[in-house]
């Protein structure tokens, strides 16, 4: 519920293929309310293509004469500048904005984030109307970024700040299988088979000689050991050793064919 709290206002875009880039980052980061203050072609074919799919926050989007419309009802505004300005202004780099934005909302208050036109931003006079401005620290030889890139970036640190506050994780571990069993570790039984598997394997294909081993095995113990192997790579490892020992056998009887 916080995050429909924060509307992003996109102030005279001039393509509305930024329009529609700006609501998918909008979208991926869990942003729906999107405000636009005169926009030079709106609705547009070319935005939902560009939406990619976001086309509920196109379709719900506020269309206003003015800035002063956009920003109705919030109690804090966030403008972003890429130009140093002559009056000094309260100045936050994204990840500010991010948790001074997420603080706001959990107040119940309504948070804007304010972008300029492609071409020049946003002007004096609306930056005045914004409590903070917000600074992408881009490399200075190359700084100009797209509109909707901008938008995905302070997106992204905005929901940083929420998973943040509501204690949610922010790194989603991908399993590598379809069954919570094969994410399971290994067993200590399941591992000596394998250990057992593998001396055999390595015997078969000369690595090892079972009369002189050298803490061979000892070694490969402690190396396994230190990866927490699981079901599932035990099984790709496992899988491997009998390949192997299949074309040992293969090559075995075709030189006895020869």
């Amino acid at each position: 519920m916080l995050l429909q709290n924060i509307r992003v206002v996109l102030v005279n875009t001039s393509h509305p293929g930024n329009i529609g880039g700006a609501a998918r980052a909008m979208k991926t980061m869990g942003l729906s309310r999107l405000v636009l203050v005169q926009p030079g072609e709106f609705p547009s074919p070319v935005a939902v293509a560009r939406a990619s799919g976001a086309t509920d926050i196109l379709d719900s989007a506020g269309v206003v004469e003015t800035l002063e419309q956009a920003l109705a009802g919030c109690t804090l505004v966030f403008g972003t500048s890429a130009r140093d300005r002559r009056i000094p202004w309260p100045l936050l780099d994204p990840r500010e904005c991010g948790s001074a934005c997420i603080e706001q909302v959990r107040q119940g208050e309504e948070v804007a984030l304010v972008f300029g036109r492609e071409y020049a931003g946003l002007t004096n006079d609306e930056l005045q109307r914004c409590q903070y401005h917000v600074h992408i620290p881009s490399d200075p030889q190359f700084g100009s970024l797209n509109l909707a890139a901008a938008v995905q970036l302070l997106a992204y640190e905005v929901r940083m700040s929420w998973l943040a506050i509501e204690g949610r994780p922010r790194k989603m571990q991908k399993l590598e299988a379809t069954t919570v069993e094969n994410a399971q570790p290994a067993t200590s039984d399941e591992l000596e088979r394998y250990y057992e598997h593998l001396e055999q394997t390595l015997a078969d294909i000369g690595f090892l000689d079972p009369a002189r081993p050298r803490h061979l095995m000892a070694r490969l113990r402690k190396l396994y050991g230190r990866c927490g192997i699981s079901r599932l790579e035990m099984n790709i490892l496992r899988g491997i050793l009998t390949e192997t020992q299949k074309r040992l056998r293969n090559v075995s009887c075709k030189d006895r064919d020869d």
